[in-house]
This record gives structure tokens, sequence and C-alpha cells, in this order.
């Protein structure tokens, strides 16, 4: 009974700044608002800011490369290295170059689309999940760093990110299946969307049999499988090391975060080590006492979900709670458990930004902050990453606002996770 006052009292306080009536009303017609009018700054940033080239080119040249059937990842190089993205970044690009001949203007317009198409699933998420007041939709189109990292810079993180944004809309919705195959798709086009998949097991484990489950992920493995072919066949071994490289160090100079680390340190695998335990250290405790709060912690959890299962039959025979999870516990889990590997991430380049940014308001309005400190947050976070090049006090400030969002929604009540209240 106290876990559902705590969480009426939580959702009372957004429920609180509508006035009575407008709860699905204005926040839709808001976004339906923002939507207009960031389509028109999207036109205007096109026609009137000027283009700045940092990868394009060198994507054009590795497309270029893989048009003319080359399949050896060692050999698929650009102006800034050599190939490191899955093949579903070659696919999605060779596209992009058919559609506008390579040219930018054109594709600075796609994605302009793109970066509507993107905003509307993630004011769609918002909007389902009913966490923040109707006003604070607004946040989510106040990025400069963001606009300029779709529409003046053409990074194919813009893909990534939309593409994991469909796959949670779907997976909002228990599309489980689908949402895995979009999910997949988007790791295949950068890899940093593995950062939401201890979240993403963790929702399945709990809403689907471990024969949904085994099949799910079978179908997501089949995804990158069938992407690779072309590549796998000829040079398995330079595919996997080139694509999947886990253990790259970036460069100290373009690094947002950790820049008050001396570069020697910066660049050690004793501070990759470290942050590696780190991250999945808090993902754990995370899991324990917030995301499995509800079935009293994370080992509890494994021993009711498998406590009966004597055989491999009985095993994947076995059933998950009957309730589906809730919209807002699948989105808060799924932003949550990305933004841990945000803050225990060795090193984040501007581009990088598009990873977070979309999930901040909702972060800021799970902790209990007053409103005035969460747009403060907000906009600490967004000066940390409009700072070029980032110095020692920028990097030093952004690492403290992310933690101190972390620990706001650490002291926060956590939700309840099923749609049903007593299952």
């Amino acid at each position: 009974m106290a876990r559902v006052e705590k969480r009426a009292a939580s959702t009372a306080t957004v429920a609180a700044e509508r006035p009575a009536g407008s709860l699905n009303r204005r926040p839709l017609y808001f976004a339906a608002f923002l939507l207009l009018a960031d389509a028109a700054l999207v036109a205007l940033i096109i026609a009137f800011v000027l283009y700045t080239k940092i990868d394009w080119d060198a994507y054009m040249s590795q497309v270029d490369a893989f048009l003319e059937g080359e399949r050896d990842y060692t050999k698929i190089e650009g102006d800034t290295g050599p190939l490191v993205y899955p093949a579903g970044f070659l696919y999605v690009y060779s596209s992009i170059r058919f559609i506008t001949g390579g040219q930018v203007f054109p594709a600075q317009i796609l994605f302009g689309i793109l970066y509507i198409v993107n905003l509307s699933l993630v004011l769609l998420l918002y909007v389902k999940t009913e966490v923040l007041p109707w006003w604070a939709l607004g946040l989510l189109c106040l990025s400069k760093r963001v606009h300029s990292i779709f529409v003046l810079r053409l990074f194919n993180d813009c893909f990534a990110m939309t593409l994991l944004h469909a796959a949670m809309v779907l997976i909002m919705y228990h599309k489980w299946f689908l949402g895995l195959i979009v999910f997949s798709g988007a790791v295949s086009i950068k890899m940093n969307v593995l950062l939401f998949a201890p979240s993403l097991l963790l929702l399945m484990l709990k809403t689907m049999s471990i024969k949904g489950v085994f099949f799910a992920l079978l179908g997501a493995a089949a995804v990158q499988v069938l992407l690779g072919l072309p590549f796998l066949l000829p040079h398995p071994v330079e595919y996997i090391s080139r694509a999947f490289n886990l253990g790259r160090v970036f460069i100290h100079f373009w690094s947002v975060n950790f820049k008050f680390v001396p570069e020697k340190l910066f660049v050690s695998k004793e501070l990759a080590v470290a942050l590696l335990i780190l991250h999945l250290t808090t993902l754990m405790v995370f899991a324990h006492y917030k995301w499995l709060k509800h079935e009293e912690g994370l080992f509890d959890f494994l021993h009711l979900r498998f406590k009966d299962a004597t055989s491999i039959q009985q095993l994947i025979s076995c059933k998950p709670r009957p309730s589906p999870l809730s919209k807002e516990h699948i989105v808060t889990v799924m932003f949550v458990g990305n933004f841990i590997g945000i803050v225990c991430a060795r090193s984040l380049h501007y581009q990088f930004y598009s990873w977070y940014f979309y999930s901040l308001p909702l972060l800021l309005w799970k902790t209990h902050f007053p409103t005035p400190l969460r747009i403060i947050f907000f906009l600490g976070v967004e000066l940390c990453w409009n700072i070029y090049p980032s110095t020692t006090y920028s990097s030093l400030l952004l690492l403290f606002l992310h933690i101190s969002i972390l620990f706001g929604i650490w002291y926060s009540p956590t939700e309840y996770p099923y749609i049903n209240k007593r299952t």
C-alpha cells in the first residue's frame, strides 16, 4: 500500500501542473505544435547556417569503396581513418548517396526530415509515459548541439538513435519481437546502442517467457548475420574485428568528458577497466534496488523465474509475470540504463550528445529536484556540450551534473512496474 501511495504522490506532482481534463489533449496538441515549429527552425538552419564538414567525406569514401566491390573491412577507409561501423552503416549511407548523389545540401534536407521523425518518436514516448508536465516537452527542441549534429554534421548517430527510439516505441506497445529487430538494426549502424542492451534484457526477462526471450535474441542476432553476410563470407575476422571493436581508444583532445584527466591516464587500460567495472556494478545496483525493487531484488527475481526449471524443457517453458509492464517503467529503465553507460564512458565526442539528450527531461523529472533546479541542470549540460574545445572546467562540470542527476534518480521513488497493481 505504501508503494502505491508513493507512486501516486509522484505522479500527482506532474498532474497538479496540468488543468483538469487536459491530461491527454494538451501534451498532444503541444507536441504537434513543437513538431511544426521545429520543422520551420530546421529549414531555417539548413538555409542560413553554414554546413561544417567533419565526417561526410569520409563516409562517402567508405561507401564508394563498398559500392566498387571491396568487402575486406581493413581496406575500406576514409579521410578520418578506417571503417569502424557495422554493415548497416554502409547500407544506410549507400542509400543516402543514391538519393542525394553524394551532395551535402540534399543530404541536409534528408537529415532534416530524419530529425523531425526522431523528434516525433521521442514526443510519443513522452506523451504516453506522462512523466513530464506538458510545457516541459519544449525542452526536447532546445538543443543547439543536437540540431547541429543532425543537419549540420550528418552523423550516423542520427540514424542509429532514430531507430533506437523507434524500437522503444514498439517495445512500449509490447511489440517485443519487432522491437528487437529494429533495435538490432540500430546496432548495425553504430554500436553505442548496446548501452541500452542490459536494460532491454532485464525488461524482456520480466515480461516474456524464456522461450520468447531466446527467439527474440535469435532474431536480433540473425539481423546482424544477414547484414554482415557479404563481409562475413569472404573476410569474417576482418569484419568482426573492425565493425565490433569494443577496445577502441578515442583521442583525448576531442573528449567532452574526462578532459581534466591527464592524457596518459585517459588512454590507459587501467582507466578503461575501472570505468567498465563501475559501469557494470552500477547497473547491477540499480537492477537490484530500483528496477527489480517490487520483485524483491535481482537475486530473488532470478530465483523465482528459474526455481522450477529442473530441465531444459522446463527452463524454456518458464512463464513471466502475467501483468504487462507499464510504459513509464519500460522507458525509464531503458533511459536510465543508457545514462549509466554515459556517466561511465571514458570518452564522449560531440556527436555522442545525441545518445542521451532526449532522455534528459525524463531523467530530471524522475528526480525530486525542484523544477527550477531541473531547468538549471538541463541548461548546464547543454552548456557543457556547446563549449568547444572542451576544457578542464567544462568536463568537470559535466561530470558533476551527470553524477548529480544519477544520484537524484537513485534517491527518488521507484515507479510500480506493472500495469495491474496486484497480479
